[in-house]
Formats: structure tokens, sequence, C-alpha cells
């Protein structure tokens, strides 16, 4: 059956289509270019939290303090908007040289993988940054979306150019990005694999999301922390049914096409959870070195996961199969705010938001029944 196409998803309990809490959306005045029916975006998306260099989420606040409340109070109050406002004036903008080393702290790129493709792709390091908004992907409707808003930065956690390219002329999709990108004024930065692997990456978010403890990397960076590297396995608080887990990291993902699929026993007891996100069946070794119950991911082929359940003769590890950009579009608010959190002790101040742009490549799923 179809899964609702609310994106972000409302969190359980919520009213329906009420904004997602605690998660940064993208700008309300950032127009749906690619329409109800593809992303399940609102026109004006409503409850839109846009993240500034402190990393703060905006807090509802009553003017209506009523007749008992007293000069001191309001003496008070006035003092802390005046030391509020002089903090903010206190903060610079940055320029892009000053963003990237803020990057560079968070999710160094020697933490990358050596085929990979990260770093600045467009932009120049001397030209002022106080927009900057996170995506999963640098598809040209979400660079329409940055620019609409007026974004000097967009940083992707995808690459836009990964493999040698001879030419960039407005003739392809990415030739025609990046004439876009340069023509609007907004630099582009990749944040891939070295933002799977650092300490709060991709797979760190996953796992605090579906509420491990005990997180330790699959892998390990071979020149990193002891914290860093690709994917992450730990512990549930108690024995969880598997359809119950599958479940609940469901109700976590935006909602998309795909929704989630699993292989094994729903009422299966599991406890030990090894994560990926994006495409993980590459790592299907390390997950039964570990000896997790359950693997979550995304991407998984036919014959890598055949082949991982038949090698030990309980079934395990159990297959949480996710949607590659869902698994990933969960970094995207934390790593926002950890960003912003940086720059303003560094001294700088800028908006950061969440694009709102969809980028899942599926529209609709045909199962039995629908």
């Amino acid at each position: 059956m179809s899964k609702d196409p609310t994106f972000p998803r409302p969190d359980a309990g919520a009213d329906e289509g009420a904004p997602a809490t605690d998660i940064p959306a993208g700008p309300a005045d950032v127009p749906d270019t690619a329409g109800a029916e593809r992303s399940g975006l609102a026109a004006e998306p409503a409850g839109a939290v846009v993240l500034s260099s402190v990393g703060a989420l905006p807090q509802d606040t009553d003017d209506d303090m009523g007749d008992d409340t007293d000069d001191t109070d309001d003496a008070s109050g006035a003092a802390g908007d005046a030391d509020d406002e002089a903090a903010g004036d206190s903060l610079e903008t940055p320029v892009l040289a000053d963003v990237l080393v803020a990057v560079e702290e968070l999710w160094p790129e020697s933490l990358a993988e050596t085929w990979d493709q990260v770093g600045l792709v467009v932009g120049r390091p001397d030209a002022e940054v106080d927009r900057i908004m996170f995506a999963v992907d640098p598809t040209l409707e979400v660079i329409d979306e940055a620019l609409e808003w007026g974004a000097q930065l967009l940083i992707t956690h995808h690459p836009l150019l990964m493999k040698g390219v001879n030419s960039v002329a407005a003739t392809s999709g990415k030739g025609r990005a990046v004439h876009r990108l340069i023509e609007g004024g907004c630099a582009l930065l990749t944040v891939h694999t070295n933002g799977d692997s650092a300490v709060g990456g991709v797979s760190d978010v996953l796992a605090d999301a579906i509420g491990l403890g005990d997180v330790k990397p699959l892998v390990r960076a071979p020149l990193g922390l002891v914290e860093e590297g690709i994917g992450r396995v730990g512990l549930l608080a108690g024995p969880e049914k598997l359809g119950d887990l599958a479940a609940r990291v469901f109700l976590q993902l935006p909602a998309v096409a795909g929704g989630v699929r699993v292989s094994g026993d729903k009422d299966a007891l599991v406890r030990k959870v090894a994560v990926c996100g994006g495409a993980g069946d590459s790592l299907f070794d390390a997950v039964r070195a570990s000896d997790a119950d359950v693997f979550v991911t995304a991407d998984l082929r036919h014959h890598p996961a055949s082949e991982a359940r038949e090698v030990r003769a309980d079934g395990k590890p159990y297959l949480i199969d996710l949607s590659h950009f869902a698994s990933e579009w969960l970094w995207l608010p934390a790593a926002a705010e950890a960003l912003g959190n940086v720059l303003a002790d560094q001294g700088f101040a800028a908006e950061l938001v969440v694009s709102q742009t969809n980028t899942d490549p599926w529209d609709f799923i045909l199962t039995p029944g629908n």
C-alpha cells in the first residue's frame, strides 16, 4: 500500500499534515516548483524553522504576560533583549573561506573515502555568506530553491561532479547546474563520506533517531578517532519486535513513495542494531562480524541481501531497507545546527535552513492490493 506523501512526516500522534517538530524546514516563501503530486510539499510550508548561527531553534513567546507582571520582570526582560541584541551585533558575516574552516572542523576531508569527491565545487573564497542551505542532492530543483531564498552557499551531501568531466557547458544537467549557481552567486560545497564517517555524521544521527545506546563505528576510520568510521552499531534499550522497530524507523523518516522494506519475522526480537545511512550492502561482512540482529540501511540489492540472509541459519541479520534519500535527510537538520554553532563560536552569524525539496527519485509504487 502506498505511503502518505507528507514531507517531512508529522510526528507520531500529531494532527494530519501538521509540521514535524524540531525539524528545521526550508523557507516558507520558497514555491513548490515540483508540484504537490511530486514532492508532497505544500506551496508555502507551515511552521518553517530557520536556524540562526547559534543553532538554537526559535521558541514561541507569549506577549500577554497578564496584569500581575511587575516592573521588575519587565526590566529584566528588557535587559535580556538588550544583551541578545548586543551579542548579535558583535557577530560578523563570514566569507566563504571562514565557512570552509568551520566545515573542515566538523567534517574533515581526510575522512572521505579515496574514491569520493568532496569539498568546494563552485564559489569564491572571499565572497560573503550569510545564508546557507543544506540538501541531500544538488539537483536543478534544489538549486532553484536555494537561489529563490537567496542562499550564498548550498551544502549538499551528494557530489555534483563525481566523475571526471571535460565540459560544463549548459547543454547538460550538470553544466546547467554549474551555470545557475555561478550566475546566481551561490557557492556549492559537498560533504559526502566525510559526513558519513565524522562524529555526529549521517549514521550517528540515524542511530540516535532509532534510540541506540553504546554506539560504535561499524568500520573504524583507519586514521581517525576511535569514534569515527563508516556505519554504526549499538543497542536498543531492550529487546523489541522487528516489526515494531521497523514501524518506529518509518515514522522518523520523511515520507517517500517506496516506504520501508523489511526482511525477517516481524515478531522476532532484536536488540543489537547496525545502521548505515545511504547504500550499505558493501558492509555485510562488518555487520556479520558485529553480530547485529538487524541491519538498517538503504539501497539493498537482491543478491547481496539474499546471500547475507542465507549465511546464518537463524536468518540474521534481519534487514530494514530504507530510501537512500530519506536515510540521509535526517542528518541535514543536525548538520545545519552543528555548523551554526561552530560559526557562532568563531564570531560569525549566518542563517541556515534545510531544503524542502524531496529529491527521492521515485514518484509512486505499486503493491498487491493497490
